[in-house]
């Protein structure tokens, strides 16, 4: 049996979406465990106990290595009634800032 370029080129792809889709499930779970902590941290409700991803782009490190860029969004109550949206930043797998907004959401 002999590979052809095509063979090459789609087992390149599919192990390429596969590593991406590992990789994305990995830091989803950094990010909701940094909401989480941040949460604990501030005293307020982290509601949906999840994160939502709201951008992507490609970044360098401080090093100038390029890695994923990720934004995250979370929803959180201060009160238990309001609904307010905070974000996580990644880079790759590092944490790069938990952002809290000062202003409330209706939902």
């Amino acid at each position: 049996m002999t590979l052809t370029w095509a063979d090459l080129l789609v087992v390149a792809l599919v192990g390429g979406a596969a590593w991406y889709w590992f990789s994305s499930t990995r830091v989803r779970e950094l990010a909701i465990a940094a909401a989480r902590r941040s949460a604990l941290q501030a005293d307020v409700q982290l509601l949906d106990q999840t994160v939502s991803l709201a951008r992507v782009s490609l970044s360098r490190d401080r090093a100038g290595r390029w890695h994923i860029w990720r934004e995250y969004r979370f929803d959180y109550s201060r009160d238990g009634l309001s609904r307010e949206i905070g974000h996580v930043i990644m880079l790759g797998q590092r944490l790069e800032a938990v952002v809290v907004s000062e202003s409330p959401t209706l939902h």
